[in-house]
């Protein structure tokens, strides 16, 4: 593809130089479906922005990336759709959204397309814009490696770079003939460079006593499905203050919804903070997350953690026949060995999360998990991730 050269006018040309600018403004698109990837999105787009200078963005996406700048054409908000089940019954929804998300990419003729993470959407939107001939990078690679590898096939059709953030990945896309750019996992730098909020407890009205960090999710299917059975774990700890960390595409009201359907006991002792979550972690003594990105969060700040998950009975029937991966939560995944708990479906019960809690706020649990969450650190591969993918990236557009 063609890259356009735009040219600029200083805005205080020298007389001694008054030759004005030539600088190559590059067409960047990009298309992100949820919290955790509007996250990695933003923290890419800066960089690119070190490597390209002017860099001209538009983009599906989220409120990170449109603190960078750019356009926001669509909000992730309005895409989150989770399970199976739940897709088919959207399949209406989701196949306007692809067709909106495309007209966008057609109508900003990118100088190249990056797509983050969110497979299911990502790789229908990869077909088409592979085949109206514009060039494709990935950052984040797809789980294919959990469940139906045969879309390597279809990856490696329509991806012209794939960039990994998992050790294991590299290994894997070579038993396909497929080159990748294994970078490292970019929340390395993320909590590397965390600072916390001062007095985030008296901000947020928390009292002096341990917290429990309950991490729902961030699609309301799974927190529906998640919360209740986390916050019925509250009266066994009198001691502990539980907090939720509020997913950024919530409400407060969807929060309060669930939380008032509970006794008033219960509901009286919970507290709801919004887009402090590594706050919370900093502050944490244990945490009860839902498998996904959060986990590895909650490891790299060393916080104690029960991994849950619970979805639609025909979504988990589904998902049993296809996921071929013995863990869910990357911590595992990573480390190849069960270091945290995993409470899955029919498991993932006020009972069991009791008893597991207690586990892991007992001295020696914590002990156990910190010695592991020290060998995942040095696993996930050095820091600098989004630097190292940005040059890549970089010195591909101007090759």
């Amino acid at each position: 593809m063609r890259l356009r050269v735009e040219r600029f006018e200083p805005q205080n040309p020298q007389p001694q130089n008054p030759q004005p600018h030539n600088l190559l403004l590059l067409r960047i698109f990009l298309v992100s479906g949820e919290a955790s990837g509007d996250l990695h999105a933003s923290l890419l787009m800066q960089a690119l922005q070190v490597e390209l200078g002017k860099t001209d963005f538009c983009y599906w996406g989220g409120d990170k990336m449109a603190a960078v700048g750019g356009t926001l054409k669509k909000h992730y908000r309005e895409l989150a759709f989770m399970g199976f089940w739940e897709v088919v019954k959207n399949l209406r929804t989701i196949t306007r959204n692809l067709d909106s998300c495309f007209a966008d990419i057609q109508a900003f003729q990118p100088d190249v397309l990056i797509l983050v993470d969110y497979s299911g959407f990502n790789l229908r939107i990869a077909k088409k814009a592979k085949e109206a001939g514009i060039r494709i990078f990935y950052y984040i690679s797809p789980q294919v490696w959990a469940s139906r590898a045969g879309r390597v096939k279809k990856i490696k059709k329509f991806v012209d770079e794939m960039f990994v953030i998992l050790p294991f990945e590299e290994n894997f896309y070579k038993q396909y003939e497929f080159p990748v750019h294994f970078i490292g996992h970019p929340l390395l730098d993320v909590v590397k460079n965390y600072r916390p909020t001062p007095d985030f407890r008296k901000t947020n009205r928390l009292s002096d006593k341990p917290i429990v960090a309950l991490l729902p999710g961030s699609r309301k299917q799974e927190i529906r499905a998640m919360l209740a059975e986390m916050l019925a774990t509250v009266p066994h700890f009198p001691d502990y203050q539980f907090v939720i960390a509020g997913a950024p595409s919530m409400t407060q009201d969807f929060y309060k919804a669930i939380i008032t359907e509970l006794p008033k006991s219960i509901s009286e002792s919970v507290h709801l903070i919004e887009n402090q979550t590594y706050d919370l972690f900093s502050q944490a003594e244990a945490a009860l997350v839902t498998s996904g990105t959060a986990t590895l969060e909650a490891a790299l700040f060393r916080v104690p953690q029960v991994v849950c998950y619970k979805g639609g009975a025909i979504s988990y029937a589904i998902a049993k026949r296809i996921i071929q991966v013995k863990f869910i939560s990357l911590v595992n995944l990573i480390l190849d060995r069960e270091v945290v708990k995993e409470l899955i479906q029919g498991e993932m019960n006020a009972t069991n999360l009791r008893i597991e809690l207690q586990s892991i706020l007992e001295i020696e649990g914590q002990k156990k998990l910190k010695v592991a969450y020290d060998k995942l650190a040095d696993k996930l591969g050095n820091s600098g991730a989004v630097k190292r993918a940005a040059q890549i990236m970089a010195a591909k557009l101007l090759h």
